[in-house]
């Protein structure tokens, strides 16, 4: 049975716990918002700097401009492609090798030489030249699959699943042991099924990885079609060449600035992953460590 505080000091700490996260959660949208209003305002109010807190000169020609791109769309494409193949790919790497490392040294005695080999590519890398050699003579330049291998094993989320593992109750697998299951039965059968939480919030994190990642496309691409969508937008500039253009498409052009263009960049960027959050936060909430036996 819940017993509610209803002491003068319990209401007065309620009052003040939301006030704080209030205040905490409008410092989290306010840039957000100014951000929005921006992108929503005329060339001539954004560089007068009078935008605040609502739009000045509302219009959508910077979204405009960016969706009216035929490029945007298949790099758009090619971003979709990038995050379900990458996604699957990370996924199936990082359960692979966390559940090895998540066993006894006694269990896997190469245990501690391969977690610390995983440990020091994490701090540590050969720098970009080399990287770019390697990616170029495995012939992933202006490939698909260059642009998910490239982070298809990402440390920190192998250490998350592999704590996840050690949490779980060992007498589990020694059951499964005992009724002749192997490694892969029970990697299978028990420990997956058990690891949903983990799972569901490493695949968000691989999402927006994935997603949010330009600088791998801005190398490994050399053709504008091979580009995922950060690094189409992130290239993406107002440009201004009048010789080429008619008197409608100058008068559009004219209407734009690089800075409500930026922040109408970081809106199409979110939108992907604000509709795929919804559905994974409840795993959040049930945390990332969550048991599976109860008592």
């Amino acid at each position: 049975m819940n017993i509610k505080d209803n002491s003068v000091g319990s209401k007065i700490f309620d009052v003040i716990n939301v006030i704080v996260l209030v205040i905490i959660g409008l410092l989290c949208l306010l840039p957000l918002w100014y951000v929005l209003c921006v992108s929503l305002s005329s060339k001539d109010a954004v560089n007068a700097g009078l935008v605040s807190f609502w739009p000045v000169g509302f219009n959508v020609d910077s979204y405009k401009k960016i969706v009216g791109e035929g490029a945007f769309f298949q790099a758009f494409w090619n971003s979709i492609c990038r995050v379900v193949l990458g996604t699957l790919v990370s996924l199936g790497c990082i359960l692979m090798a966390a559940y090895p490392l998540s066993r006894t040294k006694a269990q896997f005695p190469k245990r501690n030489m391969f977690m610390w080999l995983l440990i020091f590519c994490m701090l540590f890398n050969g720098g970009t030249v080399p990287w770019y050699l390697t990616m170029r003579n495995y012939k992933l330049i202006d490939n698909i699959w260059g642009l998910v291998l490239a982070g298809g094993l990402p440390v920190y989320n192998v250490i998350l699943a592999m704590n996840f593992f050690k949490n779980l109750p060992s007498e589990l697998e020694e059951a499964a042991l005992v009724d002749g299951a192997g490694p892969w039965r029970i990697w299978a059968s028990i420990y997956i099924p058990l690891a949903k939480p983990s799972i569901a919030t490493i695949t968000l994190f691989t999402i927006v990885g994935y997603w949010n990642e330009f600088f791998q496309g801005l190398v490994l691409s050399t053709k504008e079609a091979s580009y995922p969508l950060q690094t189409y937008i992130q290239q993406m500039v107002v440009t201004l060449d009048y010789s080429t253009m008619n008197a409608e498409q100058i008068a559009a052009a004219s209407k734009l600035n690089n800075q409500s263009l930026d922040a109408a960049k970081i809106f199409i960027a979110m939108v992907p992953v604000l509709i795929v959050y919804p559905f994974l936060q409840k795993y959040f909430v049930k945390g990332i460590t969550l048991g599976s036996v109860k008592g």
